[in-house]
């Protein structure tokens, strides 16, 4: 498997045992990982409940005792993985910034695990059917946005406040925007790509190296301190 792709800030469910477990959980968490591969494969309006129940290897009658409906189904996925993705990227704040001592490199450091794992398929599929469905379900839709990638970013301008702190940034008087304006260096030319190209459509990683660079050097001739912004 690709570097990049093991990256991966999210990806669909696994159905794994745990210790312990009752059949109804078990069966639960089946049921979701196999819808979300399905909805992922045939969007909402090509996935179904017999699908569902064949992929999770239980009965239709199973699916519809565990979620109402299909609406239901797709509600509660777009929800599971907004939390997964802002479990994801929170503990890469801490990771790449929480004990840095070099801004350029730790703002380097976070460019390149947006490009390695926002780009992953499993992440663009997920946000290619958000969208499509953002008009039937805009409340569903609109919650991915809010309590995942926007809470994520909030958590990020905490993070780069701690560079302040620690004397490596200058102010942020909007450290929430701060952090809008980073992600967006990063991830515009790379997302709008392989939203309206395909999949297939990721750059190089020569063009990531760029990428990261350049959009680190962009954003800390804004906000870096003389010395780290040259």
């Amino acid at each position: 498997m690709d570097q990049r792709q093991r990256a991966a800030v999210w990806q669909p469910d696994q159905a794994v045992e745990i210790e312990g477990e009752g059949r109804t959980p078990r069966k639960r968490r089946a049921i979701l990982a196999a819808a979300t591969e399905v909805f992922l494969q045939h969007g909402y309006l090509g996935a179904s409940m017999d699908l569902v129940a064949a992929k999770a290897g239980v009965s239709k009658q199973t699916v519809y005792k565990q979620f109402e409906n299909k609406e239901r189904l797709f509600a509660e996925i777009v929800g599971g993985t907004s939390d997964q993705l802002l479990d994801g990227l929170t503990k890469a704040y801490a990771e790449k910034l929480d004990g840095a001592t070099d801004a350029r490199e730790a703002l380097g450091n976070l460019a390149h695990y947006f490009l390695d794992s926002l780009t992953n398929s499993s992440v663009l599929q997920l946000r290619r059917l958000v969208i499509a469905e953002a008009d039937r379900f805009p409340e569903v839709c609109g919650a991915w946005f809010t309590s995942g990638f926007e809470r994520s970013l909030e958590a990020l301008g905490v993070a780069l406040t701690s560079l302040t702190d620690r004397g490596m940034l200058r102010e942020l008087p909007d450290p929430t925007l701060a952090a809008y304006q980073f992600a967006g260096l990063v991830m515009y030319k790379p997302m709008n790509r392989a939203m309206f190209a395909g999949t297939e459509a990721r750059p190089p990683v020569d063009e990531f190296d760029q990428l990261a660079d350049q959009a680190t050097e962009v954003f800390l001739a804004a906000y870096g301190l003389e010395s780290s912004s040259r």
